[in-house]
C-alpha cells in the first residue's frame, strides 16, 4: 500500500514539474512582436527611400559634370 502511494505522488510530482515549466506567452508578447516587426519593415522601407534618393542624386551629380543637365 505504502508503495503505491509512493507511486501516485511520485507520478504526480512528475506531472506537476513537467506542466509547470511550460512557457506561456502572453497577449501583450505577441502585441511587442507584431509591433517590432512592423517597425523593422519601416525601417527597410525608409532604407530604401534613402537608397533611391542617394541614387538619384548620384545621378543629378554625374549629369551636371558631364554637361547633361535640363537647366541650360
Amino acid at each position: 500500500m505504502k508503495k503505491l502511494n509512493l507511486l501516485f505522488i511520485a507520478l504526480f510530482a512528475v506531472a506537476l514539474f513537467t506542466t509547470s515549466c511550460r512557457e506561456e506567452t502572453t497577449v501583450e508578447e505577441t502585441n511587442i512582436e507584431e509591433s517590432m516587426e512592423e517597425v523593422g519593415e519601416d525601417m527597410e522601407d525608409a532604407a530604401e527611400d534613402v537608397e533611391d534618393a542617394v541614387e538619384d542624386g548620384a545621378q543629378e551629380v554625374e549629369d551636371e559634370v558631364e554637361g547633361n543637365d535640363d537647366a541650360a
